[in-house]
């Protein structure tokens, strides 16, 4: 399963989202935004944005399905935890 969490190094619900995540040993690729510079963070962004229909965070992506904040519920069912 390819899983990648978009995240701001600000984020309380980013950090809980990597907590909860790396708790129960899942693999996942991690993109913290507001360390991107320039055309990458506007990709990124526009990518964000594209996924969820906005720019709040956390975003989780999990074989092309959405997460977006910080809910173990949907969470662990996108997961199947």
């Amino acid at each position: 399963m390819d899983i990648r969490l978009y995240a701001l190094t600000t984020c309380p619900y980013c950090r809980m989202t990597k907590r909860f995540l790396d708790d129960h040993g899942i693999e996942y690729t991690l993109t913290e935004v507001d360390l991107l510079e320039g055309d990458e963070r506007q990709t990124v962004v526009d990518e964000v944005k594209a996924l969820s229909g906005g720019t709040s965070f956390p975003v989780l992506v999990a074989d092309g399905k959405v997460v977006v904040g910080f809910n173990k519920t949907k969470i662990a069912d996108l997961l199947g935890l």
